[in-house]
């Protein structure tokens, strides 16, 4: 038979974080692409992210109640089966949950599809997000099935099949997004609900475009059956199997819940908090600007980071499978290492080049540069927290991430209901803008507790040396030189060629200089600079120079 010619090859732990890394930025570059045509677009705007994003929300979370938490449940007991060589208990487990999250899946469309009116106008108060709603609704079935599928292949130990089925989908998303909007503006005139509708529906049509890539792809590259170190386990039953799997996916799927619901109390308290001082259509905007922005923004760090969360999963659970930690122990500590480089710089640089990105990026609606540079606060503890639950749910401690989140859900929505309906503040004697500001704070709260609780149980359950001058103090030294030299490269540059170009040039030197601080304040080991691809190269390097001995 064809699947007993053919197996999957197996990527090393960084090859496989590099290649998600690589698909994650280039996802999100290409997602900004999109927000910032529909941003700048006429008869879209601000208003038109209000009535996109709430929608998206709510489809957000009916898929993650259906099927968020399933690649990573998948991944860990595909991993843990096929570390045992039990690749024949790996295929069952996926065919069973092909299944069943295929009909969860199902189940949610319909939900989405005919309350589309009830949501629309009773939950969000915003009735034009009705045909955005039935716009996504077919996404919901076919993004079930497809988290089993890249479950199933992150399990086996090769994360760049996930990496190229999220690319395609988001090029798909991206120029659909674009060629929609653009054919609903000629044929029916500029009407923002109808145009933020037809954005959503390009997600359907690229998340059908990656269902059916994944699926051929799987039918030519599955695993053998054949148990290929000898370990036979015990058949088990279909409902055993849902179990396991429910087991592990309805405490990340929780996680995922709580973050979507998140993104909700947003949708459901700014334009309400922000009515007690301001009218509903300026409310709106100001919603768009938190949601079609600022979060567009702020999650850009993400996409480097999530690489190491996705990896860590099958990682850990393949190496508690052989009851050997050692090698555990050195990728959590590492991935947490690189996740402060990643987040440090981005949370203080963006704080710097709020008003500058914002001008670049969306220059017919730049409004926004306070409230970005508060919600990037945000960013370290988002992505630290996103390696750390990583980490938990290898370790099989599945509940913490969602519990600690939870907590910090429940903070976010006191100051969310408190923050948002004042004005202003005054502390010191110095009046503050509160409003939508609010929801910033609040979601920087909401991080910082669930980072400080999932860290405290991991540092329980794993054998990590954290040294402070090596994951605070350098890092912090190597930032600050970032955004001092960076900013007075701006200044310098501002009054000498055209500002944009001026920020362009300044990022890219930010970049530069970063990198020249952390080689020369040797953060990394030689072990670590190995880990790297083509680490044992770029040591050599370092070598020649001087750099290290």
């Amino acid at each position: 038979m064809q699947e007993n010619k053919r197996k999957i090859k197996k990527e090393s732990f960084m090859q496989g974080v590099f290649a998600m890394m690589f698909s994650q930025v280039l996802i999100k570059l290409l997602g900004l692409v999109y927000k910032m045509y529909l941003t700048n677009r006429e008869g879209f705007g601000d208003e038109g992210n209000a009535i996109y994003s709430a929608g998206f929300y709510i489809y957000s979370l009916l898929l993650t109640l259906s099927s968020v938490g399933v690649p990573n449940a998948i991944s860990k007991l595909v991993s843990e089966r096929i570390a045992l060589g039990d690749n024949k208990g790996a295929n069952r487990i996926f065919k069973v949950a092909f299944v069943t999250f295929g009909l969860l899946g199902f189940i949610g469309t319909c939900i989405l599809f005919f309350g589309a009116n009830y949501i629309s106008n009773v939950i969000l108060q915003i009735p034009e997000a009705e045909l955005t709603l039935v716009a996504l609704a077919p996404s919901i079935f076919f993004v079930a099935l497809i988290c089993v599928i890249r479950g199933y292949f992150n399990g086996n130990g090769t994360l760049k099949v996930t990496a190229n089925s999220q690319t395609l989908e988001q090029v798909f998303k991206t120029v659909f997004t674009i060629l929609i909007v653009e054919i609903v503006a000629i044929v029916l005139g500029v009407n923002t609900k109808i145009m933020a509708a037809g954005a959503n529906l390009a997600t359907t049509v690229a998340t059908i475009g990656s269902f059916i890539y994944l699926f051929i792809f799987y039918r030519n590259n599955r695993t053998p059956n054949a148990n290929l170190q000898g370990v036979i386990t015990k058949e088990e039953s279909i409902l055993q199997i849902i179990k396991q799997i429910l087991y592990v996916s309805i405490p990340i799927s929780l996680s995922a819940i709580l973050s979507s619901i998140n993104k909700n109390i947003d949708s459901t308290t700014v334009v309400r908090g922000l009515s007690n001082f301001m009218n509903e259509s300026a409310a709106k905007i100001q919603y768009g600007i938190l949601s079609g922005k600022v979060d567009t923004l702020t999650s850009l760090p993400l996409s480097f980071n999530i690489a190491f969360a996705t990896a860590l999963v099958p990682a850990i659970s393949s190496a508690r499978a052989k009851k050997d930690m050692t090698i555990a122990n050195k990728r959590v500590g590492f991935s947490i290492l690189v996740t402060i480089l990643i987040g440090l710089p981005c949370s203080i640089g963006m704080m710097v080049f709020a008003k500058q990105i914002l001008e670049l990026l969306f220059p017919a609606q730049s409004a926004g540069t306070l409230l970005l540079q508060i919600s990037s606060v945000a960013i370290i503890f988002t992505v630290l927290a996103q390696t750390i639950n990583g980490a938990l749910q290898g370790l099989g401690k599945v509940m913490v991430p969602a519990m600690a989140f939870g907590i910090g859900v429940i903070v976010k929505l006191i100051l969310n209901t408190i923050l948002i309906p004042i004005e202003q503040i005054t502390i010191f004697g110095q009046t503050i803008p509160m409003g939508v500001n609010g929801a910033a704070i609040g979601t920087i709260m909401c991080n910082v507790i669930a980072c400080i609780i999932g860290f405290s149980v991991l540092k329980r359950n794993m054998d990590i040396k954290f040294c402070f001058t090596k994951y605070v103090l350098k890092p912090i030294i190597a930032t600050f030189i970032m955004a001092i030299c960076s900013y007075s490269i701006y200044l310098l540059l501002y009054s000498i060629i055209f500002p944009k170009l001026a920020t362009i040039l300044s990022l890219i030197s930010a970049v530069i200089i970063y990198a020249l601080a952390i080689i020369a304040l040797k953060l990394f080991t030689k072990e670590e600079i190995f880990m790297i691809p083509y680490g044992e190269k770029l040591y050599k390097i370092l070598v020649k120079y001087g750099i290290y001995k």
